[in-house]
Protein backbone atom coordinates (compact mmCIF):
# COMPACT_ATOMS: atom_id res chain seq x y z
CA UNK A 1 0.00 0.00 0.00
CA UNK A 2 2.54 2.40 0.61
CA UNK A 3 4.63 2.54 -2.51
CA UNK A 4 1.42 2.93 -4.71
CA UNK A 5 0.66 5.94 -2.33
CA UNK A 6 4.16 7.63 -2.36
CA UNK A 7 3.67 7.28 -6.32
CA UNK A 8 0.38 8.88 -6.68
CA UNK A 9 1.67 11.84 -3.85
CA UNK A 10 4.87 12.05 -6.32
CA UNK A 11 2.93 12.05 -9.52
CA UNK A 12 0.52 14.99 -7.46
CA UNK A 13 3.65 16.68 -6.46
CA UNK A 14 4.78 16.70 -10.12
CA UNK A 15 1.53 17.86 -11.72
CA UNK A 16 1.40 20.97 -9.23
CA UNK A 17 4.73 22.28 -10.71
CA UNK A 18 3.98 22.39 -13.86
CA UNK A 19 1.99 25.48 -13.71
CA UNK A 20 4.98 27.11 -11.79
CA UNK A 21 7.51 26.15 -14.22
CA UNK A 22 5.72 27.30 -16.90
CA UNK A 23 5.01 30.90 -15.33
CA UNK A 24 9.09 31.18 -14.35
CA UNK A 25 9.59 30.08 -18.20
CA UNK A 26 6.89 33.22 -19.06
CA UNK A 27 7.53 35.83 -16.43
CA UNK A 28 11.44 37.57 -17.85
CA UNK A 29 13.20 39.10 -14.69
CA UNK A 30 15.90 39.97 -16.67
CA UNK A 31 18.28 36.80 -15.95
CA UNK A 32 17.93 36.06 -20.16
CA UNK A 33 19.21 38.87 -22.70
CA UNK A 34 16.20 37.48 -24.83
CA UNK A 35 13.41 37.91 -22.29
CA UNK A 36 14.36 41.47 -20.80
CA UNK A 37 12.11 44.32 -19.55
CA UNK A 38 9.28 41.38 -20.38
CA UNK A 39 5.87 40.62 -18.64
CA UNK A 40 5.24 37.42 -20.34
CA UNK A 41 8.43 35.62 -22.65
CA UNK A 42 8.83 32.06 -24.18
CA UNK A 43 11.94 30.67 -25.82
CA UNK A 44 10.32 30.27 -28.97
CA UNK A 45 9.10 33.51 -29.53
CA UNK A 46 10.34 36.18 -27.12
CA UNK A 47 8.50 38.90 -25.55
CA UNK A 48 5.21 38.75 -25.67
CA UNK A 49 4.08 41.49 -23.61
CA UNK A 50 6.25 44.35 -22.20
CA UNK A 51 6.87 46.50 -18.98
CA UNK A 52 5.41 49.61 -18.92
CA UNK A 53 6.80 52.41 -21.58
CA UNK A 54 8.61 50.09 -23.01
CA UNK A 55 7.64 49.08 -27.02
CA UNK A 56 7.02 45.74 -28.53
CA UNK A 57 9.17 45.05 -31.27
CA UNK A 58 8.47 41.77 -33.65
CA UNK A 59 10.76 40.63 -36.11
CA UNK A 60 9.66 38.10 -38.22
CA UNK A 61 12.16 35.84 -40.08
CA UNK A 62 10.57 33.14 -42.39
CA UNK A 63 7.34 32.14 -40.33
CA UNK A 64 8.79 32.45 -36.92
CA UNK A 65 8.50 35.48 -34.90
CA UNK A 66 10.26 36.76 -32.31
CA UNK A 67 9.05 39.43 -30.27
CA UNK A 68 11.41 42.27 -27.75
CA UNK A 69 10.89 44.94 -25.50
CA UNK A 70 12.65 48.44 -26.44
CA UNK A 71 12.68 51.62 -25.22
CA UNK A 72 12.86 53.38 -28.59
CA UNK A 73 11.24 51.86 -31.45
CA UNK A 74 14.46 51.21 -34.19
CA UNK A 75 15.45 52.97 -37.54
CA UNK A 76 12.55 51.88 -40.29
CA UNK A 77 9.78 52.11 -37.27
CA UNK A 78 7.60 53.75 -35.58
CA UNK A 79 6.06 53.61 -32.07
CA UNK A 80 2.02 53.47 -31.72
CA UNK A 81 0.99 53.57 -27.86
CA UNK A 82 -2.12 51.29 -26.57
CA UNK A 83 -3.88 50.82 -23.23
CA UNK A 84 -2.81 46.98 -23.34
CA UNK A 85 0.48 47.14 -25.35
CA UNK A 86 3.02 49.70 -27.13
CA UNK A 87 3.81 48.38 -30.39
CA UNK A 88 6.63 49.27 -32.97
CA UNK A 89 5.18 49.07 -36.33
CA UNK A 90 7.33 48.93 -39.52
CA UNK A 91 7.45 52.21 -41.77
CA UNK A 92 6.08 52.48 -45.31
CA UNK A 93 8.30 50.06 -47.86
CA UNK A 94 9.72 53.74 -49.47
CA UNK A 95 10.60 55.14 -46.07
CA UNK A 96 13.82 55.01 -44.81
CA UNK A 97 12.25 56.35 -41.07
CA UNK A 98 8.59 57.69 -40.51
CA UNK A 99 6.76 59.10 -37.84
CA UNK A 100 3.64 57.27 -38.52
CA UNK A 101 2.32 54.83 -41.25
CA UNK A 102 1.50 57.89 -43.45
CA UNK A 103 4.16 60.36 -42.85
CA UNK A 104 8.13 59.69 -43.90
CA UNK A 105 10.84 61.39 -42.63
CA UNK A 106 13.47 60.12 -44.75
CA UNK A 107 13.44 58.23 -48.01
CA UNK A 108 15.31 55.02 -49.12
CA UNK A 109 17.39 55.60 -51.61
CA UNK A 110 16.09 56.59 -55.79
CA UNK A 111 13.23 58.00 -53.77
CA UNK A 112 12.63 61.87 -52.45
CA UNK A 113 10.77 63.09 -49.63
CA UNK A 114 7.83 65.46 -50.39
CA UNK A 115 5.52 66.67 -47.74
CA UNK A 116 5.80 63.53 -45.83
CA UNK A 117 5.74 60.86 -48.94
CA UNK A 118 8.69 58.81 -50.62
CA UNK A 119 8.27 59.42 -54.50
CA UNK A 120 10.11 58.22 -57.23
CA UNK A 121 10.51 62.23 -58.66
CA UNK A 122 9.97 65.27 -57.55
CA UNK A 123 6.94 66.62 -59.04
CA UNK A 124 6.20 69.70 -60.70
CA UNK A 125 6.86 72.98 -58.70
CA UNK A 126 9.57 71.65 -57.08
CA UNK A 127 13.75 70.70 -57.00
CA UNK A 128 15.64 67.83 -56.82
CA UNK A 129 18.15 68.05 -54.14
CA UNK A 130 20.41 64.93 -54.46
CA UNK A 131 22.40 65.54 -50.99
CA UNK A 132 19.33 65.46 -48.66
CA UNK A 133 16.66 63.25 -51.23
CA UNK A 134 14.22 66.03 -50.11
CA UNK A 135 11.82 67.98 -52.89
CA UNK A 136 11.88 71.60 -52.48
CA UNK A 137 9.36 74.52 -53.72
CA UNK A 138 9.95 76.67 -56.36
CA UNK A 139 11.00 79.96 -54.56
CA UNK A 140 8.46 82.67 -55.96
CA UNK A 141 9.43 85.74 -54.90
CA UNK A 142 7.07 88.79 -53.69
CA UNK A 143 6.96 92.53 -54.95
CA UNK A 144 9.70 94.60 -54.23
CA UNK A 145 10.00 96.66 -51.30
CA UNK A 146 10.38 100.63 -50.66
CA UNK A 147 13.53 102.59 -51.32
CA UNK A 148 16.00 103.08 -48.26
CA UNK A 149 16.63 106.71 -47.51
CA UNK A 150 19.71 107.94 -49.72
CA UNK A 151 23.15 107.70 -47.94
CA UNK A 152 27.09 108.12 -48.62
CA UNK A 153 29.05 106.37 -46.28
CA UNK A 154 26.39 105.68 -43.97
CA UNK A 155 25.37 109.84 -43.77
CA UNK A 156 22.22 110.97 -45.07
CA UNK A 157 23.87 114.36 -45.85
CA UNK A 158 27.28 116.19 -46.56
CA UNK A 159 27.55 114.64 -49.88
CA UNK A 160 26.08 115.53 -53.14
CA UNK A 161 25.20 112.12 -54.15
CA UNK A 162 24.68 108.53 -52.68
CA UNK A 163 23.04 105.13 -53.14
CA UNK A 164 19.12 103.84 -51.72
CA UNK A 165 18.82 100.07 -51.90
CA UNK A 166 15.02 97.95 -52.19
CA UNK A 167 15.22 94.41 -52.11
CA UNK A 168 12.68 91.25 -52.62
CA UNK A 169 12.07 89.00 -50.40
CA UNK A 170 9.96 85.79 -50.52
CA UNK A 171 6.16 85.81 -50.62
CA UNK A 172 3.86 84.51 -47.93
CA UNK A 173 2.86 81.06 -49.08
CA UNK A 174 6.82 79.70 -49.77
CA UNK A 175 8.06 81.46 -46.28
CA UNK A 176 4.73 79.07 -44.98
CA UNK A 177 5.81 76.28 -47.29
CA UNK A 178 9.51 76.81 -46.10
CA UNK A 179 10.81 77.56 -49.51
CA UNK A 180 14.66 78.87 -49.03
CA UNK A 181 14.70 81.99 -51.66
CA UNK A 182 17.69 84.15 -52.21
CA UNK A 183 16.59 87.30 -51.56
CA UNK A 184 17.15 90.11 -54.43
CA UNK A 185 18.29 93.41 -53.94
CA UNK A 186 19.25 96.44 -56.27
CA UNK A 187 20.69 100.21 -55.70
CA UNK A 188 20.60 103.01 -57.70
CA UNK A 189 22.23 106.63 -57.36
CA UNK A 190 20.24 109.54 -55.74
CA UNK A 191 20.74 112.65 -54.74
CA UNK A 192 22.27 114.01 -51.35
CA UNK A 193 22.76 117.74 -51.58
CA UNK A 194 22.59 118.76 -48.56
CA UNK A 195 24.65 119.88 -45.97
CA UNK A 196 24.95 117.71 -42.78
CA UNK A 197 23.87 119.93 -39.48
CA UNK A 198 26.66 122.27 -38.58
CA UNK A 199 28.60 122.09 -41.68
CA UNK A 200 27.57 124.92 -43.32
CA UNK A 201 28.11 127.67 -40.75
CA UNK A 202 32.11 126.11 -40.85
CA UNK A 203 32.44 126.25 -44.44
CA UNK A 204 31.21 129.94 -44.39
CA UNK A 205 33.59 130.96 -41.70
CA UNK A 206 36.03 128.83 -43.25
CA UNK A 207 35.94 130.36 -46.79
CA UNK A 208 35.79 134.11 -45.35
CA UNK A 209 39.17 133.43 -43.51
CA UNK A 210 40.79 132.10 -46.81
CA UNK A 211 40.19 135.08 -48.66
CA UNK A 212 41.43 137.30 -46.22
CA UNK A 213 44.27 135.02 -46.16
CA UNK A 214 45.02 135.16 -49.43
CA UNK A 215 44.64 139.00 -49.32
CA UNK A 216 47.10 139.09 -46.70
CA UNK A 217 49.61 137.41 -48.51
CA UNK A 218 49.37 139.28 -51.90
CA UNK A 219 52.62 141.95 -52.31
CA UNK A 220 51.49 145.64 -50.51
CA UNK A 221 51.63 147.11 -54.07
CA UNK A 222 48.87 144.72 -55.27
CA UNK A 223 47.08 145.77 -52.88
CA UNK A 224 47.67 149.92 -53.94
CA UNK A 225 46.63 148.99 -57.27
CA UNK A 226 43.34 147.28 -56.37
CA UNK A 227 42.73 150.77 -54.21
CA UNK A 228 43.04 152.55 -57.14
CA UNK A 229 40.99 150.89 -60.09
CA UNK A 230 41.57 154.36 -62.16
CA UNK A 231 45.23 153.32 -62.72
CA UNK A 232 46.36 151.11 -65.13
Amino acid sequence: MRAPLCLLLLLAHAVGMLPLNRRRKQVGTGLGGNCTGCVTCSEENGCSTCQQRLFLLIRREGIRQYGKCVHDCPLGFFGIRGQEVNRCKRCGATCESCFSQDFCIRCKRRFYLHKGKCLPTCPPGTLTHQSTRECQEECKLGPWGSWSPCTHNGKTCGAAWGLETRVREAGRAEREEGATCQVQSESRKCPIQRPCPGERNGRQKKSRKDRKDHRKDRPRKDRKLERRPGLQ
